[in-house]
């Protein structure tokens, strides 16, 4: 049996991004301005090498969920955002242009 893999999720405000580990190893980002009560996603990638994992996904998710926790709203400029949050309505209350009319 195999051990499963240490996945993180966290800020990087240094870098204005949201930055995914697996096993230790820098997987991917988000990368986001504050403007305001904004958080303005502007570009997610995720490294090839890491392909297949659903770390998008995890990353989105974990990334969102903090922008919430924290009280702003978000704006999603990047595609794979924007895209993640058409499929996860439950965040609709805190995203501009839908639950957030400016």
């Amino acid at each position: 049996m195999t051990e499963a893999a240490q996945i993180e999720v966290g800020d990087n405000p240094a870098e204005q991004r949201y930055e995914i580990r697996y096993d230790g190893a820098l997987a991917g980002f988000a990368e986001y301005e504050e403007i305001g009560d904004e958080t303005v996603f502007v570009h997610t990638e995720v490294d090839s090498a890491f392909a297949g994992k659903g770390l998008g996904g995890i990353l989105a998710k974990g990334a969102l969920d903090d922008v919430v926790r924290r009280g702003r709203v978000i704006r999603p400029l990047c595609p794979f955002i924007k895209s993640w949050l058409d499929k996860h309505p439950e965040y609709d209350a805190q995203v501009i242009g839908k639950g957030v009319i400016r």
